[in-house]
């Protein structure tokens, strides 16, 4: 049988991604109704397997306890004789947050939603999968679809995942995904080349000192104005420490130290976080906040102990694969929807995949105009236009074929 050109292949499967959108809607809404925190996704699990079941997909050997992975076995003829495999992953933890929306299919779980749009990222690669499994006799090669656990909460879903052997036994040449983005009009998707999310690590700070009574502080080591101090110092670290072309973020989010106007407290706790974009700068923080932290509490004569908690490395794109990836959407939805990212501070446990295999990772516009500014990622309000459902499961379906087809 004759190969499909691939302007063919894209309008069947805009015309699959058209005709499926009402029922991977009702996928997204159903997953968003029973929201499960990380490594809880058990009900999550068992649908998205049933799901793939109904449609011909037989989900493979379970990595882990919660968490999906499939194969699509393509039957075309694969004309140099090398079979490649190119994995697609989506996410499917929810956040420990009360919904605000007013939906009629709102979190049920008291405590729980999702507020990050995992529940569209796993819908969206269901209707991938819908898709791909109807053209198997155009697939040159196989698809691994991955329905990843805990992305939301360290260590992450990805790093077991692949410690427990997903790459390595079904050695993908190339990985993609994709996240919804509020901040980017729905129906486009912006691409970066690089580094494009931080690496992220947690800082502990304890601080202990004498406590006393508040009209005698010379009797006291007052831990509370040593950490005023401590927090100012850190401040120095990104502004006189990091080179300018470099972003990187110090905040100190949380401070707990005493409860009586009178009474100077023995201890104070700290926590906040550390975000940068460079493996090599990141090392020289985590040295230089130590020294700063421990210098400052000795000029006070207080005692401090700091716990940095290493979080996801910096992820960073593959060029060759992002410009695969550039390619296949200005083929597959039009050279002005398809943007430059900016560079961004929050974190992904996705960084794991594309350490060990190429791949690229972008954002899926969400925004409609006309939704109010508590339309964030993380927010009681998040609430992405279902309609880039559809631009979502189009642009994966496509991509696999095209990365297939090379």
């Amino acid at each position: 049988m004759q190969a499909e050109p691939f302007s063919a292949i894209a309008n069947r499967i805009r015309k699959a991604a058209r005709e499926i959108q009402p029922e991977v809607v009702n996928l997204r809404r159903e997953i968003h109704r029973h929201p499960e925190l990380s490594f809880q996704e058990f009900r999550t699990t068992a649908f998205i397997k049933e799901y793939l079941e109904s449609i011909a997909i037989i989900p493979e050997p379970q990595l882990l306890e919660t968490g999906v992975v499939a194969l699509i076995r393509g039957t075309a003829p694969i004309s140099s004789g090398t079979r490649r495999t190119v994995a697609l992953r989506a996410d499917i933890d929810a956040l420990p947050v009360q919904e605000e929306n007013a939906h009629g299919f709102c979190s049920q779980n008291s405590g729980c939603m999702h507020a990050c749009g995992h529940d569209m990222h796993s819908a969206m690669l269901l209707g991938t999968a819908k898709i791909l499994s109807a053209m198997r006799d155009q697939i040159k090669g196989d698809v691994l679809l991955i329905f990843q656990p805990a992305e939301e909460k360290a260590p992450g879903g990805a790093k077991p995942m692949i410690d427990a052997g997903l790459l390595e036994k079904y050695r993908p040449a190339a990985i993609f995904g994709q996240h919804c983005f509020p901040s980017v009009p729905s129906g486009s998707v912006a691409l970066c080349k690089g580094p494009l999310m931080a690496a992220t690590d947690e800082v502990h700070i304890t601080v202990n000192g004498q406590g006393g009574h508040a009209s005698a502080p010379h009797k006291t080591r007052d831990p509370i104005l040593a950490s005023a101090q401590i927090i100012t110092a850190l401040q120095h670290l990104v502004s006189r420490l990091t080179p300018p072309h470099e972003p990187a973020v110090l905040s100190i989010c949380s401070i707990n130290g005493g409860n009586a106007t009178n009474v100077i407290p023995g201890k104070v706790s700290m926590s906040g976080t550390m975000r940068t974009m460079n493996e090599e700068l990141r090392s020289i923080l985590h040295e230089r906040l130590e020294r700063t932290v421990r210098q400052v509490a000795d000029a006070f004569d207080v005692k401090a102990d700091v716990e940095i908690r290493t979080g996801y490395p910096v992820l960073s794109n593959d060029p060759d694969m992002t410009d695969i990836a550039w390619d296949a959407a200005k083929e597959f939805l039009g050279e002005e929807r398809v943007l430059n990212s900016e560079k961004l501070m929050t974190a992904e446990d996705f960084a794991y995949f594309l350490r060990e295999c190429p791949g690229t990772f972008w954002q899926l516009g969400t925004a409609v105009d006309g939704i109010g500014p508590g339309n964030n990622l993380h927010s009681p309000g998040f609430d992405p236009d279902e309609s880039a459902l559809e631009t979502g499961v189009g642009l994966m379906s496509y991509l696999a074929m095209r990365f297939l087809e090379r």
